[in-house]
């Protein structure tokens, strides 16, 4: 496969003396888009709100994203900028967006924020849910959303593992290849990181100051290798603790991957919801 063209964040400067900051927050559903951001070609996330955008304005903006997301995963609440110089109200971003977007993104909240409120920067955690179908029938209905696998899952020995992760620790271990790696430092901050089951649905929730390029999809992987007896709690712990890139697999599918929110120590305040 030939490596996807990544189109540059950056856009032609603009006045900041006429403009404002809005902020959005985005849910949608990733199955038919290569992921969040723009790529030349492909269908996008960020397209669809770039595109949407220059509709209800008339003026071409880069959107800046909290979160990147991967081809596939879906997002509850992703939150989104852009500068503008349109004076239109908070509500009138929702609906009016709302009418351009596509049936698979809705944005459910507007915001304006200081010029200098980042939005990658300030974001003191990301929330991703992954979601497993543990059953040997598959469901139509929720398909799109979780990950269907049958047999037995010992969840409990699954967060045993899981709460090896807590704390802050060199992830080389659950990113790809080493090119990735040697892209910037594979030490991460993880807050959260465990299972629950409501019947044949088992909810892996993992919460951090910030993620490495599949991280959650080979984190929960692995962790279905030791669900399944496939791996002890200890050779998990030792994936950990080796930092070599490549360790954990398989990497669990994308349609699983949920980012539920991204959260900040100060709520915005005028939106509408």
């Amino acid at each position: 496969m030939l490596a996807t063209e990544v189109i540059p964040e950056t856009m032609p400067e603009v006045n900041q003396s006429t403009t404002t900051k809005v902020v959005l927050i985005v849910e949608y559903e990733g199955t038919r888009y290569h992921g969040f951001q723009l790529q030349a070609g492909l269908p996008t996330v960020q397209l669809e709100l770039e595109t949407a955008i220059e509709k209800l304005t008339g003026e071409k903006r880069r959107v800046i994203t909290a979160s990147r997301t991967d081809a596939g995963v879906h997002a509850k609440a992703q939150v989104v900028s852009f500068r503008t110089s349109s004076r239109h109200s908070l509500e009138t971003f929702v609906k009016g967006l709302n009418y351009y977007l596509p049936r698979d993104i809705a944005i459910k909240a507007a915001h304006r924020v200081a010029d200098s409120f980042n939005i990658r920067r300030l974001a003191v955690s990301r929330e991703y849910n992954y979601y497993i179908l543990n059953s040997l029938t598959r469901s139509p209905i929720m398909g799109r959303f979780c990950y269907q696998l049958g047999g037995h899952l010992d969840t409990g020995a699954m967060n045993q593992a899981a709460g090896a992760l807590v704390g802050e620790h060199d992830f080389a271990s659950f990113v790809n290849d080493s090119k990735e790696a040697a892209l910037k430092t594979t030490v991460r901050r993880v807050y959260q990181a465990e299972l629950s089951r409501d019947g044949e649905m088992v909810t892996f929730k993992m919460v951090a100051k910030s993620f490495l390029i599949h991280q959650v999809r080979n984190t929960i992987g692995t962790l279905l290798r030791v669900g399944q007896g496939k791996m002890s709690v200890n050779e998990f712990c030792s994936i950990l603790e080796a930092k070599q890139p490549g360790l954990a697999w398989p990497m669990a599918p994308a349609c699983g991957l949920c980012l539920m929110r991204v959260n900040y120590e100060n709520p915005f305040e005028d939106k509408v919801c």
